[in-house]
Formats: C-alpha cells, sequence, structure tokens
C-alpha cells in the first residue's frame, strides 16, 4: 500500500526504512517534495524567408543574365547607332525586366514546383513566396524606370515588354501561347536597344525576327524539360534554328586581294584572304550554329528530361553567339566581339548554378 497522497510504486514501501543520504539524513519522499513547475521557451515568431545570396542566385539563375546585354547591343548595331548611354541604360532595364520574370516565374510555379523541383528555393522554403513576388514587382518598377531615362522611345518599347513578362509567367505560358509570347518578350528586348539608341526601330525587325524564332524554338522545347519524352519537339527545335544559323551566314564570304596581287588574281587562286567582317560573321554563325545544334540532336535521339534540360540550357547560352553575329551582320564587329566575350563568363557560371 502506498504513502497517503503518493502514488503506488514511486516512495518507499509501507513500515519500511526511508533511504538516508551519505551524511545520515533521510531522504525526503517524492510526495512531500513540489516537483519544479515545468518552463516552457516561447518560440520566436516565424519570419518571412528572406534566403541567403546563394539563394537568390539560384533563383533569379544569374548565369543566364549574360544572355541579355547582347539583346540590347545588338539592336543598336542593327539600327546603326553605336553603343551609349542610352544603350547602357536600356541594358541595365532589360536585365530588370529579365530578373523580374525569373522571380515571377518560380513564384507562380511554386505549387509545382513543390512536386517537381523541390529543391528549388520557394518550395524548400529557403525564399518566401512574397518575398520573391516583392521582388518582381520592385525590378519591374527599376527596370521601366531605367527606360524612362533612356528615353521616351525605350519606354513605349518597355512598357508592353514588361507586360509580356508578366502575362507570360501569369498563366499565358501554361498553354499553346507560351513559345510565342516569350518569344515576342525576346524581340521586344532587341528592339529596346535600337530605340534607346535613337536609331529607326524598323531596321531591327529582321534581326528581332531571327531571336525571336531562336526563342520560340528554346521554349517550346523547355516546356516538357521536366518529363522529356518527345522527339518531335526538339526535332523542330533543330530545324528552326539550322536555318537561323543559315540566315546567319553570309552566302558568299566576301574577298579581298592582298596589295601585291592587284586585280589581276584570279577568283580562287591563291592569295586570296576572307574579309575580317565576312570571317568574323561566319565563325559566330558556326559557333551559334555548334551550341544549339548539338544538345537539340542528343534530345533528338534521347528525350529523356537531363538531355531535354541540357538541350534547353545550351539554347539559352546560344543566344550570346547568336546576338554577337547578328551585330557582324550589321557591321559592328567591336560589338559583335565584345558580346561574344560574354560566352566563356555563361558557360563558367552555368557549371555552378542551373540556368533552367
Amino acid at each position: 500500500m502506498a504513502c497517503a497522497g503518493q502514488p503506488a510504486g514511486v516512495g518507499p514501501s509501507e513500515g519500511g526504512p526511508r533511504p538516508a543520504r551519505a551524511d545520515g539524513d533521510p531522504v525526503a519522499s517524492t510526495a512531500t517534495d513540489p516537483a519544479p513547475a515545468p518552463t516552457s521557451t516561447p518560440l520566436p515568431p516565424r519570419r518571412p524567408a528572406l534566403g541567403t545570396p546563394a539563394d537568390w542566385v539560384e533563383l533569379l539563375r544569374l548565369p543566364a543574365l549574360f544572355t541579355v546585354p547582347g539583346d540590347a547591343l545588338a539592336g543598336a548595331a542593327v539600327a546603326g547607332r553605336a553603343p551609349g548611354t542610352r544603350t547602357l541604360l536600356a541594358i541595365g532595364s532589360s536585365l530588370c525586366l529579365y530578373q523580374a520574370g525569373m522571380a515571377l516565374n518560380d513564384w507562380a510555379d511554386r505549387a509545382e514546383d513543390a512536386v517537381e523541383r523541390p529543391h528549388r528555393p520557394l518550395p524548400s522554403g529557403r525564399i518566401a513566396p512574397g518575398a520573391a513576388l516583392a521582388a518582381a514587382g520592385a525590378l519591374t518598377a527599376l527596370g521601366l524606370a531605367l527606360a524612362a531615362r533612356a528615353g521616351r522611345p525605350a519606354l513605349t518599347v518597355a512598357v508592353p515588354l514588361a507586360a509580356t513578362v508578366w502575362a507570360y509567367d501569369l498563366g499565358l505560358k501554361r498553354n499553346w501561347a507560351g513559345p510565342p509570347v516569350m518569344a515576342a518578350a525576346r524581340s521586344l528586348d532587341l528592339v529596346l536597344g535600337a530605340a534607346a539608341s535613337g536609331g529607326r526601330v524598323r531596321d531591327a525587325v529582321p534581326s528581332a525576327a531571327a531571336l525571336g524564332a531562336h526563342t520560340l524554338a528554346v521554349t517550346a522545347v523547355s516546356r516538357r524539360e521536366t518529363q522529356g519524352g518527345s522527339t518531335a519537339v526538339p526535332l523542330a527545335a533543330l530545324a528552326v534554328t539550322s536555318g537561323v544559323a543559315y540566315a546567319l551566314t553570309p552566302p558568299v564570304v566576301a574577298l579581298r586581294l592582298p596589295a601585291d596581287r592587284g586585280g589581276a588574281a584570279p577568283l580562287g587562286l591563291p592569295g586570296l584572304t576572307p574579309a575580317p567582317v565576312g570571317a568574323l560573321r561566319a565563325a559566330l554563325a558556326l559557333g551559334y550554329a555548334a551550341t544549339v545544334a548539338r544538345p537539340l540532336a542528343h534530345a533528338v535521339l534521347n528525350s529523356s528530361p537531363p538531355l531535354t534540360q541540357r538541350a534547353v540550357g545550351g539554347g539559352i547560352r546560344a543566344m550570346i553567339p547568336l546576338q554577337a553575329a547578328l551585330s557582324a551582320r550589321a557591321g559592328a564587329p567591336l560589338t559583335a566581339l565584345c558580346t561574344a566575350a560574354l560566352a566563356p563568363l555563361a558557360r563558367r557560371f552555368a557549371r555552378k548554378v542551373s540556368v533552367t
């Protein structure tokens, strides 16, 4: 029988000796010793996850930003203008709008990414959805402000460009209109460079169409980068990008005679050298074709998700030699070389952070 007020099995048995301490004093039973009151430390209020710089680098796909400046540079080149302060403002506007689209894209896809890409910053909880949406809004406002500083023609192009980005991410990308809308956004980005530089926008239309065709093909492939299973889409994209490469290649490389040969040297004999601009244009067209065609061909042969994602990444990086080739075709070799110099940086950083 237990002591009064003490649960059975806890204290000493009735009539038995009470245990003693080492100094001989009896130890008080647990029934008479008050138990310490349980203490609970209140949890700090949960703050929205703002993420680390590395998380934002992943969210915004910063390696893909190297593909953006060439749009405005090519736009200025095809409009017959040398890059200037307004061109730099157009580049800044393009970078902001591009990053806004990246943040908005992941915000809109957060439920889908929780299943297919749980490691991404939003579904993994590293960045709160509200923070990504706020960043998209702030970057859009900054992009429009920079375009306004470049002049009214630039702002006239930047406003529909921003609207296209938001419309794509908030719904249009989920239906047939997705690839054409993305192609329109990239084409408008090139036109933004032409408008900001003070050139005639109509002169930029053919180059914008070439860039849009490439973007259309790559975006169509990207719609199945997590599932794979389609060879028809990569095959069609390969055909489109091959046509773009063919259009960029000069039909006949211009030839120049050395001074000691004069005009008497017949065509095709030794001593003929290609003109520098024509050779640069041909080399850049070849570089574009090699960058985009190889991964697309692999996706045609095996349309698994990893190879499809690699094809999308190659298509994104191929925009740099494409932009450079457009500038070379417009007779701006220095602009073309500056644009082409971004390709190694994009390739290097893409090894650390995915561009898709």
